[in-house]
């Protein structure tokens, strides 16, 4: 573990568009604060792209394929070589928007990819590592380009969307 005790965790994330600041659950989810802290501070998600961002609905990111064009077909599919086992905390809930949560292909498969929700997803509930709320960049999230619709259940790319990039991800923390 690289987590301390005694400290808050916060992820500042340095988009194209502006700063997220996001308050991680380092008390609820651990195990999932302390991958993405460790994949933060080893530069992992530098460079990479919001490969999947649907407006209404939540952006994603943390796929190292992202980073090359020429892997474009493949965006979505990658993730930091290994998997680890979800930590769904009954409490933490997709109520509101701002949420941060780990990307999945179903149980126990989060690796690097993560999303933030625009708004309430109740029907997320259960099923994704959810790790941290938006403390500030509400108004970043929204200038986010959208790269997919959704139109009866089916997701559609967006011609000609061009992805914004996830320049870094810098760990701060505060003593508790």
């Amino acid at each position: 573990m690289s987590l301390q005790d005694g400290q808050d965790y916060y992820a500042l994330l340095d988009t194209n568009r502006g700063q997220v600041l996001i308050d991680l659950y380092e008390q609820e989810t651990p195990v999932t604060v302390n991958n993405f802290v460790t994949l933060a501070r080893n530069h992992f998600y530098d460079g990479l792209r919001f490969h999947r961002v649907i407006d209404g609905f939540m952006a994603q990111t943390g796929d190292p394929k992202s980073a090359d064009d020429a892997q474009k077909d493949a965006w979505g599919s990658g993730g930091p070589g290994y998997q680890f086992p979800d930590e769904v905390r009954s409490k933490l809930t997709f109520d509101t928007g701002g949420q941060l949560a780990m990307a999945n292909s179903g149980p126990n498969t989060n690796g690097s990819q993560f999303f933030v929700t625009f708004g309430p997803a109740a029907f997320l509930d259960g099923h994704y590592s959810l790790f941290g709320k938006v403390v500030t960049g509400d108004d970043v999230l929204a200038k986010l380009t959208r790269t997919a619709e959704t139109s009866g259940g089916q997701e559609t790319p967006i011609a000609g969307a061009v992805p914004d990039k996830l320049l870094s991800v810098r760990i701060l923390t505060k003593n508790k």
